[in-house]
């Protein structure tokens, strides 16, 4: 993988047209939520930022850089496919592909796991347990048919940003920040009485600092690190083949 010093010329210009969509984005999240513009530059955000680290690795990219942007992929899917849906349904699939694409990054940290939480810092474990346990509880009496959803949500997101611990600092944070993004979609969807000032600008905010947050992490590993998170993967494939 390139390091960040020499990001291709593709790859500068993708994540600085990710930056100024995100401003126009911001802006139109302020102006009016609901219009062409909002919509149309939520649909342009992932696609921007997956095209940014494609072209910043090498061509025979390594698996945590493709489950990367498998995840990125089905989070445009996210951004974009219930637009096309009303109600309940919307609502379903946009869980359907975010939850796809928690699972991809489930997979894409699962190697670096003897890095994470789970290994090292019990107590921060049982503080991100904890928040799960305590956000599914304030929001599944409300959700009614999506109950079991939101709970299966909640379990994958959290798993998600214990293991991303493990990767880097920058990814862990931007772990925390998409369950901070993901906590106000499920507050302001089922909680009664929950009322955020423009509540889909923070959304957005802290969905897209996540994902750039969590890729960026990815893209600037040192390669000591990347390696060795691959032997860590290599050795648990040959013990699960043992």
């Amino acid at each position: 993988m390139r390091s960040p010093s020499s990001l291709t010329a593709t790859g500068i210009t993708a994540f600085a047209a990710f930056a100024g969509v995100t401003v126009v984005h911001l802006v139109a999240q302020l102006v009016d939520p609901d219009s062409l513009v909002t919509d149309a530059t939520q649909w342009l955000l992932m696609p921007l930022l997956a095209l940014g680290l494609a072209a910043s690795t090498e061509p025979r990219r390594d698996r945590l850089v493709k489950l990367i942007l498998l995840a990125l992929a089905f989070s445009w899917l996210g951004d974009a496919a219930p637009d096309l849906f009303d109600g309940d349904a919307a609502f379903l699939v946009l869980i359907g592909f975010f939850l796809c694409a928690q699972i991809t990054y489930i997979a894409a940290f699962l190697p670096y796991r003897d890095r994470s939480v789970l290994h090292t810092k019990r107590w921060v474990l049982a503080l991100y347990a904890v928040a799960v346990v305590v956000l599914v509880a304030v929001c599944a009496p409300g959700a009614g048919a999506l109950a079991v959803a939101v709970v299966i949500y909640g379990l994958c997101i959290a798993t998600m940003a214990v293991l991303a611990t493990g990767v880097s600092r920058a990814v862990a944070w931007g772990a925390v920040v998409f369950v901070i993004s993901d906590s106000l979609i499920a507050l302001n969807a089922f909680v009664d009485g929950f009322s955020l000032p423009a509540t889909g600008f923070w959304i957005m905010i802290t969905y897209i600092c996540a994902q750039a947050l969590i890729t960026g992490g990815v893209l600037s590993r040192s390669g000591t690190a990347h390696d060795s998170g691959d032997r860590a993967g290599s050795a648990d494939r040959t013990a699960d083949a043992g």
